[in-house]
């Protein structure tokens, strides 16, 4: 996206101070543990090919890759290719910077000009990072029309290649100066992604929507009121790498110990902190990045099991809940918990023990007195088909949980 201020580079000091901090993480174990077993067991036969698509917020420099890149790395997805007919841009750190960013594009401009087969063929993606819209959202074009040029760039991506999956992005929130209404357009946007998600979505070839939005502040998070600046950098490459390794995971092998409770086959909602293990099913529909989002689609299927640093949880029989922590740092870390419903739900609730929440989204959460935290679901993503699943995460505000914390899972 280039419509306004010129693009600015992020300060190489500081992007190699979160590589630092990637580094840490690794360290501490939040993303590689010391254990073998938190590398893939056995390598795919040839490079899972990752195709970064959008405008410039992806491609210009796009610096989120080059963290992204390198958390995946550290964490041993190390069987990976960045693909893209767009060459790497300066980052200060090395990467696979291959991608298709291309600045100023609108959605509907690639489908309507049948770009995207071109780029397709000459890159063959397996995984496609899809932050498109902005460019539309800002020149006034409907969601709708946003959606159907998404619909259009689906089909194409699985004449390329049937089994092709999808990581589509609720937009970061936008406020330029020159756009009063950009801000509210972005909101109702994200809000209808996750239904067409779970409209377009098959088994064989998912949709997964990830949550860019929610969390991510225009005004400290970009220099621009659009394009991420360093800080917004670190959030985006921290909310695309659960949901690729969790693919990374299926294509390459286990890391980090199988999935405890991921939602399976195709998750159209909030990615962030999905785990990274085995899945079967399908799972449609959780967060729409506000209060405005909408919840779609059912699940057949759910996944158990166990992850380094993660916990599997406990419940009533009517849902479930497991926790896996998708990275850390000193006196923090992040996680998710997917909820599964064992039958159809109209509600839940998760009791959090020997955990503080300094952040939580996808839920809303209640610190009690005994200090175990609550989390009840919210009105998009409390209903729940037998088998489907759903996500919150949080942020907690000292080291990775050790003791394990403990869960429940309850229908009021």
């Amino acid at each position: 996206m280039s419509r306004s201020a010129p693009h600015v580079r992020p300060a190489q000091a500081l992007l190699l101070a979160l590589l630092l901090v990637l580094g840490a993480v690794a360290a501490l174990g939040g993303a590689r543990t010391a254990s073998a077993s938190a590398a893939p067991s056995a390598a795919a036969a040839h490079p899972v090919r990752v195709m970064p698509l959008g405008d410039s917020i992806t491609g210009s420099p796009g610096c989120w890759r080059a963290l992204l890149w390198n958390q995946l790395q550290d964490a041993g997805y190390t069987n990976i290719d960045f693909v893209g007919t767009l060459p790497p841009q300066g980052c200060a750190v090395p990467y696979d910077g291959d991608n298709e960013g291309h600045g100023g594009i609108l959605a509907t401009n690639i489908a309507n000009q049948n770009q995207l087969p071109a780029w397709l063929a000459a890159t063959s993606p397996d995984v496609v990072l899809m932050h498109l819209g902005t460019n539309d959202v800002w020149s006034n074009i409907a969601p709708a029309q946003i959606l159907a040029a998404f619909t259009k760039m689906v089909g194409q991506m699985r004449d390329s290649n049937p089994a092709i999956q999808v990581l589509v992005a609720q937009i970061l929130p936008m406020d330029p100066s020159n756009c009063a209404e950009c801000a509210q357009r972005v909101v109702a946007f994200d809000a209808q992604i996750p239904a067409w998600a779970a409209s377009v979505s098959t088994a064989q070839s998912p949709v997964t929507v990830v949550d860019q939005w929610t969390g991510f502040d225009d005004a400290t998070d970009t220099v621009d009121g659009v394009h991420p600046n360093d800080a917004g950098i670190a959030k985006m490459a921290a909310r695309w790498y659960p949901p690729l390794a969790a693919l990374l995971s299926q294509d390459g092998g286990t890391a980090g110990g199988t999935s405890a409770g991921t939602s399976a086959g195709t998750s159209a909602g909030t990615s962030v902190g999905t785990s990274s293990g085995t899945s079967v099913g399908t799972s449609a529909g959780t967060s729409a990045g506000t209060s405005t989002g909408t919840s779609v689609g059912t699940s057949a299927g759910t996944s158990a099991g166990s992850t380094a640093g993660s916990t599997g949880g406990t419940g009533s029989p009517a849902c479930t809940a497991a926790l896996t922590v998708s990275s850390s740092w000193q006196g923090g870390y992040q996680a998710a918990v997917t909820v599964t419903a064992q039958q159809a739900i109209t509600s839940w609730t998760v009791t959090l023990t020997g955990v503080v929440v300094s952040q939580g989204w996808s839920g809303t959460f209640v610190t009690n007195p005994d200090g175990s935290v609550t989390v009840h679901s919210e009105p998009w993503n409390g209903t729940l088909a037998a088998g489907a699943s759903t996500t919150f995460g949080f942020i907690g505000g000292s080291t990775a949980p050790t003791p394990p914390l403990t869960l429940t899972c309850t229908t009021p």
